[in-house]
């Protein structure tokens, strides 16, 4: 099904009133088109975050943690193993020991233990003898987990982002989108929220008089860390999520970042100088992710930790190779996908679900996003996890809350899924081996219920057509350096182009040169698309400047394309 490109609305009043205050046309309309009434919601300073006081439970987890500083109990972190999590725990790890804790931690590895807080990782946490655990970016569904540390006699605090269940623990809980909770932004990732506890604890601190005699420790240094797992973890970029990356990117632009954030950039070939939400999301954080899904995630928290600028560069280097390898089996795996799709009646389903014993457990949820950017579809990928596990991850649609869907199957089905947890677009559950094909009727059977086929289409939104004198490297440059991602997407253009050249470059991508109707040759790429292209196009893009020994190429990037009559 060919999807409907259309410019994006906007409110004509709205569009004039930012001219009016100094905008130009351009900038208004792609403002505009995302919902800004005034240049102000686009000021990123620190004194205009949003105050953690109305955070619930914030005040007594700032208490629990300054009366543990100053008994001298130990704490220890219980992470996540994907970007977020690695990010979570190192702000975590360093925000505490700036503020005098004395704190450890321990990530599950993905292939041993699985995700959050289990009754396993509290037996594995009580090696270390921790009086009170720190969950970063889990917790919220280990009720079980958090009974068992209780029966231990070990104090937890949850802090997570993810949904929560009909059964909290029985613990001190920050969760933004815990039940009862007013703070005005339930996107927050999981580092957002361990930034925010941070800043809470601070504050205590400083009521108790702590930094009389000691300078108080700047929090800020921690915000490159809390800007890259904002942006990797693909939350919604709301107004205060913004200026949490946005000071993040200037510390970076800066060189203040961490010796292993820098030693990231380094090994992917970007330069920190010109620090951009697509370094974040498209460089850093895979490379990051890359230790969680195919390794062990404490490698890459080590990275995010090191002081030393020639130990983080080594660690960064080991993490682009892991990154390598993740590349070659998740291009494997989508080869098999791909056809195990052929013969199915796709666009007669409203969902896909697809399962292969011997796919890599860590890699399911990228291929479970390829599948479902192709077609369109809330997408499902399991491997095995065990004997009698297979664990599946997946990716959704504008018009499919998946959680929400899962917890449908769950509640007709209560034999069905083993457990699940997530996000309105990304999830992940147990099932087992034998229960795939019910499984996948069931979930088929939900999303029909819950979609109608309109949310079935993909719909690609522009900003319009740019003028002749918008093909800038200004244009791209100021476009670049602004903070775009999810819920606030990346300008897109559409327009006309003539096809000059083209070729295949690096297997995949097509190399092109092209010609606008204003006459204007330009360099351009469409990654993962190695077919050849008629000789006019209508095409989707965005504009960037290509940096390559020294020389600066006005690149378009091809999103969309299709032939033009």
């Amino acid at each position: 099904m060919m999807p409907q490109v259309r410019a994006r609305a906007v409110a004509p009043d709205r569009l004039q009133q930012l001219m009016n205050e100094g905008m130009s046309a351009l900038e208004a309309r792609l403002y505009a088109g995302r919902g800004i009434a005034s240049p102000m919601e686009l000021e990123h300073e620190l004194k205009r975050l949003l105050p953690f006081a109305t955070l619930k439970n914030i005040d007594a987890a700032a208490v629990r943690l300054a009366d543990a500083i100053a008994a001298r109990e130990r704490l220890l972190i219980v992470a996540d193993y994907d970007a977020d999590g690695a990010t979570a725990c190192s702000v975590g790890l360093k925000g505490l020991a700036m503020l005098g804790a004395v704190v450890d931690f321990v990530v599950p590895n993905r292939f041993e233990y699985g995700y959050g807080l289990t009754p396993e990782i509290v037996e594995l946490a009580a090696q270390k003898s921790p009086d009170l655990i720190v969950t970063v970016d889990n917790g919220i569904a280990s009720v079980a987990g958090v009974a068992a540390a209780k029966a231990r006699g070990i104090d937890v605090l949850v802090t997570d982002h993810h949904l929560p269940g009909d059964t909290l623990p029985d613990c001190l809980i920050v969760n933004p989108n815990q039940p009862g909770c007013g703070f005005p932004s339930k996107n927050l990732a999981g580092v957002g929220v361990m930034f925010y506890v941070l800043l809470a604890l601070r504050a205590e601190l400083r009521a108790r008089g702590a930094f009389a005699d000691v300078a108080e420790p700047n929090l800020a240094t921690l915000l490159d860390l809390v800007a890259l797992g904002t942006v990797a973890d693909v939350v919604r970029l709301d107004g205060n999520n913004r200026i949490l990356v946005e000071q993040g990117l200037r510390r970076m632009r800066a060189g203040r970042a961490s010796a292993g954030v820098m030693a990231l950039f380094q090994a992917a070939g970007r330069n920190p100088a010109k620090a951009s939400c697509f370094d974040l999301g498209f460089t850093l954080g895979p490379r990051l992710n890359a230790a969680g899904r195919l390794d062990d995630m404490s490698f890459g928290i080590s990275c995010l930790l090191s002081t030393s600028e020639e130990d983080a560069l080594t660690r960064a280097r080991e993490l682009d190779q892991l990154n390598r390898e993740r590349r070659t089996i998740e291009a494997g795996m989508r080869e098999e996908a791909e056809t195990a799709l052929a013969g199915l009646a796709i666009d007669a389903s409203y969902s896909i679900a697809l399962y292969r014993p011997d796919w890599h457990q860590g890699v399911i949820g990228i291929v479970a996003s390829r599948v479902k950017e192709r077609y369109h579809r809330p997408t499902i990928v399991f491997a095995d996890a065990s004997e009698t596990e297979i664990k599946g991850s997946g990716r959704s649609i504008p018009g499919l809350h998946l959680r929400d869907a899962l917890d449908l199957v769950s509640k007709r089905h209560p034999d069905l899924i083993v457990k699940f947890g997530g996000h309105a677009m990304a999830a992940g559950l147990s099932l087992r081996p034998n229960d795939f094909g019910r499984f996948q009727q069931a979930f088929e059977a939900v999303c029909r219920e819950l979609m109608d086929e309109a949310a079935l289409e993909r719909v690609i939104e522009t900003d319009g057509e740019l003028s002749a004198n918008d093909f800038s490297f200004e244009t791209a440059e100021r476009i670049e350096r602004q903070v775009w991602g999810q819920g606030f997407p990346a300008p897109l253009f559409h327009g006309h182009f003539r096809v000059l050249e083209q070729r295949v470059v690096g297997e995949r991508h097509l190399k092109v040169k092209l010609a606008n109707d204003y006459g204007l040759v330009l360099e351009g790429i469409r990654f993962q698309h190695p077919d050849p292209l008629p000789r006019d196009v209508n095409a989707a893009y965005s504009l960037s400047v290509n940096e390559f020994r020294g020389e600066r190429i006005l690149q378009v990037m091809l999103d969309y394309v299709e032939g033009s009559a």
